[in-house]
C-alpha cells in the first residue's frame, strides 16, 4: 500500500511521511486514490469509445474521412480569426 500511495501520488508524498502515516489515514488515502483513479479510468474509457454523437475525422488506417470533415467545418464557413 505504500508504494501505491508513493507511486500514484505522483510525488505528493515521501516515503517517510507515508510510512509513519496513521493506519486509519493511510487507508484513507488509498481508497480516495483508488477511487480517482478508477473514476479517470471510466471517463478516459468512455472518451475513446466514441461516446455517442462522436465523429471521426480520421478513419483507422489514416486517411481523412471527407463526408465527415466537411459536415464538421459547415459551422466554420465564411467565417476567419483575422477580424
Amino acid at each position: 500500500m505504500i508504494h501505491q500511495i508513493l507511486f500514484h501520488g505522483k510525488g505528493g508524498y515521501d516515503y517517510s511521511s507515508v510510512y509513519n502515516m496513521p493506519i486509519w489515514l493511510r487507508k484513507f488515502t488509498y481508497s480516495e486514490m483508488l477511487s480517482h483513479y478508477e473514476e479517470e479510468k471510466k471517463a478516459h474509457e468512455k472518451s475513446s469509445n466514441g461516446g455517442k454523437g462522436a465523429k471521426n475525422l480520421v478513419n483507422p488506417d489514416g486517411k481523412v474521412n471527407t463526408p465527415a470533415f466537411a459536415e464538421a467545418s459547415k459551422a466554420y464557413k465564411g467565417k476567419t480569426s483575422y477580424n
